[in-house]
């Protein structure tokens, strides 16, 4: 199905990213189910548009020589993932031991293109290296007074919910699951962590909505997720306690879990926000984070269900006075003392840096320290902190920089996760994520869950080619040039060195270099007039660094081994300390602000030339972004070299305009 059929983009899936496989004749056999009647619908409406054929056969069907594709199932169910890319004596094969795989294996093809159809091609198995690759939705079903429909939402409202009610969209609803399974997502929670009282209502007389929801995403491979309030027993069932080692809690949780499945045969399992940031959780009982996560996990066990248990818990009520609390340890000091304690059928989701989805952080030290504990690595794809989906910021480089990082010096946070999670950045705009140029960051997400060890660069350049078919070179270069570079961009204008935040309080948009500074949050720069940055050494600091590996806390321990991206994260230090660049704090801040504008300038008139190549309604809604992107870029510019300039009284080396 189209997305056009729902009013929407059709982002990677445009009609003629299908048409290589809709020119063949295509032959599916093997055995039938959901998942292989969705192979079917999508290459028999590629074939009506491209001049194709396709026809089902059992495993006795006719030689597969007479066919440019064939398609082949081994067995019904959702089963194994993989699947088997070969071509020979002019046909393409794509053999799979399960559904999933075979749908895998179509998109594979749908990436390839013509090359798919090219040539001798010896067999190739692709298989995702984290079987957990998953969407998580902070919509609300009712609109919140402060966070609105969609938390943390920069495209609309919910796809799902809308004024207290499920919407009936559900061609919207299957087009985002469509584009999801071609970039390799098999999961996704429907509602915001931040479980409020309509939202509670999911998990008992309101099921049948998520189970229509799951309805949607089920023909194309994803498995629906529910977030969870800790204090459901109290909430919807009317109990005393909800004390994870109390035995009448326990059987209300097997008991509404009985239900849900009973709704939802295929439901994924629970995610659940606790003792964070007002949510309720198992500190109210003197229990631990591995009681309350393996409660949970209990009810789920009987159905192969899976608790989320997210490990951002951090004091929120800080006093800035004190300099011995730090929010950055938090995870590691609540989690790393549980390791091997919780379930089989736990994850604990852990946010890929210890703050909160900044523009650059360390990674967090919790995902090398608790080798017993399934672990998933949550990434941000909705853009909180990085322009909020209204200034380019491609994150695949960062991404890819978190996932390839060895914690122990030798395996790759990308071989030590379990999965990969992320929030969602899409809405109901017409173009999904409100910028069209977001779009990539979905993608790439997908992308990197499936293989962590991919190039980047490679995956944007997939995402272009489906997005843009036949594309002039111009376009191709045109993209590469706005996008690959756009988060380093990002991070010249804002916060430097690793400091993070220095944004507005609340919504978290545009410059406030002291807008954290003195509340409970613990979002701190401490710059005074000697120097800036948070000292998290062992020696004299906060004790941070050494919650890493050996290998990690001697780098991070001292600011003459500390990478420059990462000092002001690590340690204060004089404007005057000179980096490993040569360049000193206060230069590199006046330097990179003023670079970080000229590159918005610069990729803004690169966008303008492709006028006469990108449709006018998306290079419209992208030219207005860039826009506000410059606009803000130079605020952001002039209130940080103004603050520090004022701060440090060292004038700029280039003698450019400061106020």
């Amino acid at each position: 199905m189209d997305a056009q059929d729902a009013g929407t983009d059709p982002a990677w899936l445009p009609p003629a990213a299908l048409s290589a496989v809709g020119a063949r004749r295509t032959l599916i056999r093997g055995a039938g189910g959901p998942l292989v009647d969705t192979v079917y619908g999508e290459v028999a409406e590629a074939c009506a548009r491209f001049g194709g054929s396709v026809e089902r056969g059992g495993r006795g069907a006719d030689a597969a020589a007479s066919y440019g594709l064939v398609l082949d199932v081994g067995g019904a169910g959702w089963g194994d993932e993989s699947f088997t890319h070969a071509r020979a004596n002019a046909t393409t094969t794509i053999t799979a031991p399960g559904e999933r795989g075979l749908l895998h294996g179509l998109f594979h093809l749908v990436r390839l293109g013509e090359g798919a159809f090219q040539g001798e091609r010896a067999p190739e198995t692709h298989r995702p290296a984290l079987p957990l690759r998953m969407l998580d939705h902070w919509d609300n079903v009712a609109v919140h007074p402060v966070m609105g429909q969609v938390e943390r939402g920069y495209a609309g409202g919910s796809l799902f919910w809308a004024d207290g009610r499920a919407r009936e969209e559900p061609q919207r609803i299957r087009a985002y699951a469509r584009l999801l399974a071609a970039c390799g997502i098999n999961a996704v929670a429907v509602n915001n962590v931040n479980v409020h009282e309509v939202e509670a209502h999911l998990l008992t007389d309101r099921i049948g909505e998520v189970a229509a929801l799951a309805e949607l995403f089920r023909p194309y491979g994803i498995r629906t997720h529910l977030s969870v309030t800790f204090a459901a027993p109290m909430v919807l069932g009317g109990m005393p306690t909800a004390d994870p080692l109390d035995a009448g809690v326990k059987g209300w949780w097997a008991d509404a879990t009985a239900r849900v499945y009973d709704a939802i045969p295929d439901f994924g399992g629970y995610v659940v926000k606790a003792d964070s940031e007002g949510q309720p959780g198992p500190f109210a009982y003197g229990r631990s984070h591995a009681d309350g996560a393996n409660m949970l996990a209990a009810a789920l066990e009987p159905y192969g269900g899976t608790v989320h248990w997210r490990a951002f818990v951090y004091d929120h009520r800080q006093d800035w006075r004190d300099r011995t609390t730090d929010r950055a340890r938090a995870a590691h000091d609540h989690f790393a003392p549980l390791d091997g304690e919780f379930a089989a059928n736990a994850v604990l989701q852990v946010k890929h840096g210890p703050m909160d989805f900044q523009v650059r952080e360390p990674v967090s030290p919790v995902i090398g320290a608790m080798p017993r504990t399934r672990l998933a690595v949550e990434l941000q794809v909705t853009q909180e902190y990085t322009g909020q989906q209204r200034h380019v910021c491609w994150l695949g480089p960062m991404w890819s920089e978190v996932l390839r990082f060895r914690p122990d010096g030798e395996t790759a946070v990308g071989g030590l996760a379990d999965g990969l999670v992320a929030v969602s950045n899409v809405g109901d705009d017409p173009y999904w994520t409100g910028h069209p140029l977001a779009q990539a960051n979905l993608y790439t997400f997908g992308r990197l869950a499936w293989d962590p060890g991919a190039d980047p660069r490679a995956v944007l350049g997939e995402w272009i080619a489906l997005t843009f078919p036949d594309a002039p070179e111009r376009l191709v270069s045109g993209l590469h040039a706005v996008l690959d570079g756009s988060w380093r961009t990002y991070e010249k204008y804002t916060a430097p060195l690793g400091v993070g935040f220095m944004v507005q309080p609340g919504h978290h948009y545009g410059p406030s270099v002291d807008g954290y500074e003195y509340s409970p949050w613990g979002t701190y720069h401490f710059a005074d007039r000697d120097g800036v940055g948070v000292d998290r050494s062992a020696a004299t600091g906060t004790g941070y660094a050494a919650q890493y590996a050996k290998v990690w806390a001697d780098v991070y321990e001292s600011p003459r081994t500390c990478p420059d991206e990462l000092l002001l994260f690590f340690h204060h230090v004089p404007y005057e300390h000179v980096l490993h660049s040569g360049r000193t704090v206060i230069q590199h801040v006046y330097d990179t602000h003023f670079e970080g504008v000229a590159e918005v300038e610069a990729a803004r008139e690169v966008w303008t030339s492709l006028a006469d190549v990108v449709d006018a309604a998306r290079h419209a809604r992208v030219a207005e972004r860039y826009e506000e992107q410059l606009r803000s870029a130079r605020e952001w510019r002039d209130q940080i070299n103004s603050y520090f300039s004022r701060k440090s009284g060292v004038p700029d080396a280039r003698g450019r305009r400061i106020y």
